[in-house]
């Protein structure tokens, strides 16, 4: 099925002006950034882009959506006839997925005709909104993390299909698994997951239950020890599993102290190689308080696939450049209070001293007029690639590949970061927005 109604009706009711006045084959330049930080934020993680990309390849109008649209008159004939061979056939740069942005970072740039860039407006904000608010908040979890895993276990606390995203927003920023199974499909991300109180509860005893996910998994499964009383239930865990037990989760208590606790119970049993997972409403502020723990490993839910408080980037997807009458370039922008920003076609990279980033540069011009070039700093890295070439996406960012490979690129770029950006209190970004 295709993607063009994920869109707003004003999309296509400006569509429909400007094709009455001539303007929607004007050549125009979008850009799709963020003013500011949402939440605080001391620096943002660029995600969605793949999924973005797939979703653009199927936006057309298929006679199904072109009826829905006549249906309820939401265009008129001439706009209806427009649609039937639509597609985008412009071009689009922009930040690689896994990148890190600040405020004024052109995260995207679409270029093409008026009538094909402003139709992708919603989707590429609902899609980069969503997913880089998870992936912002998943990168704090993880410096908190530090060496030890996450695994992302959030699916029960968003939508179906929101849930999918976040696993991997949240798996590009740094989590190491997910418990979503078309997450896992969709996108080759690893996943797990074993048991829930329910299968304790179902039993007669908790020593039925735990001999019976053994009998299934095996040795190396993790048992949840929580249901009752958690130092029988630690004390059950290794008179049924051995000293061999591959893990216990706790899903409950004061977590620094009962973790402390299970892990003297277990090694004074002899299962000093039993790890301990412990989940239970975790953050990142959570996680970093559990830092001195002895904690194995972490499963976070609501918290990640909600962006921890901040559930969008606040992004926005505004007309930067037009061609005019003449054929010349014009650099546009508001200037509402509190939501200006600067015009033209930009060109970003980021300064870096000694391989620590300590700016974002980012320069203007209107149009097709090159800008200054990362060549004028030069320790700076230039910070955007081709996306999308004349209507073309290009699929090494698609599909599990292109989750693998802006996974990597945020571990790469995330060393860039000066320590004052790996703190968790709200703050200024941790480096400038120049424009020159």
């Amino acid at each position: 099925m295709g993607t063009a109604l994920l869109t707003d009706r004003y999309e296509l009711t400006m569509l429909e002006a400007a094709l009455r006045d001539g303007t929607a084959g004007r050549p125009c330049v979008f850009d799709l950034f963020a003013r500011r930080l949402a939440g605080g934020r001391r620096f943002g993680v660029v995600a969605g882009t793949g999924r973005f990309l797939s979703l653009l390849r199927d936006f057309r109008f298929d006679e199904e959506t072109l009826r829905f649209l006549r249906d309820e008159r939401v265009v008129d004939a001439a706009t209806l006839s427009f649609l039937e061979t639509f597609r985008f056939r412009g071009s689009i740069t922009g930040y690689r997925e896994g990148e890190l942005y600040f405020p004024g970072s052109p995260v995207l740039t679409v270029t093409g005709t008026f009538a094909e860039a402003v139709v992708l407006e919603t989707l590429a904000l609902s899609v980069l909104n969503h997913d880089s608010a998870v992936a912002t908040a998943a990168a704090r979890m993880s410096i908190a993390a530090g060496a030890r895993p996450l695994a992302e276990m959030g699916s029960r606390r968003a939508g179906e299909r929101s849930a999918v995203a976040a696993a991997r927003a949240a798996y590009i920023a740094g989590f190491a698994s997910t418990s979503n199974l078309e997450a896992g499909r969709l996108w080759g991300l690893p996943t797990m997951g074993t048991a829930a109180h329910a299968w304790t509860l179902l039993h007669d005893s908790e020593e039925q239950a735990f001999r019976a996910q053994i009998d299934t998994l095996g040795l190396d499964t993790t048992l949840l020890v929580d249901t009752y009383d958690i130092p029988r239930g630690v004390e059950t865990a290794i008179r049924v599993a051995g000293t061999g037990l591959g893990g216990v989760r706790i899903d409950s208590g004061d977590l620094p102290v009962v973790a402390r606790t299970v892990r003297e119970q277990l090694d004074a049993l002899g299962a000093t190689a039993t790890r301990i997972t412990v989940t239970s409403d975790l953050d990142e502020f959570a996680v970093a308080a559990l830092a001195s723990s002895p904690v194995d490993a972490y499963g976070v839910g609501t918290s990640v696939v909600t962006g921890s408080g901040t559930p969008t980037a606040g992004m926005v997807y505004k007309l930067v450049a037009r061609q005019s009458t003449d054929g010349g370039w014009v650099a546009v922008s508001k200037t509402s209070a509190a939501k200006q920003s600067p015009g033209g076609r930009k060109t970003a990279f980021r300064r870096l001293a000694d391989g620590v980033a300590d700016a974002e540069i980012v320069s203007t011009a209107a149009g097709f007029d090159v800008p200054a070039t990362p060549t004028a700093y030069p320790q700076a890295r230039a910070l955007q690639t081709t996306l999308v070439d004349a209507g073309e996406p290009d699929t090494s960012f698609e599909g599990p590949a292109g989750v693998e490979a802006a996974r990597a690129h945020h571990r790469t770029v995330r060393k860039e970061l000066p320590l004052a950006a790996l703190r968790l209190s709200r703050s200024d970004p941790a480096i400038p927005t120049i424009y020159v």
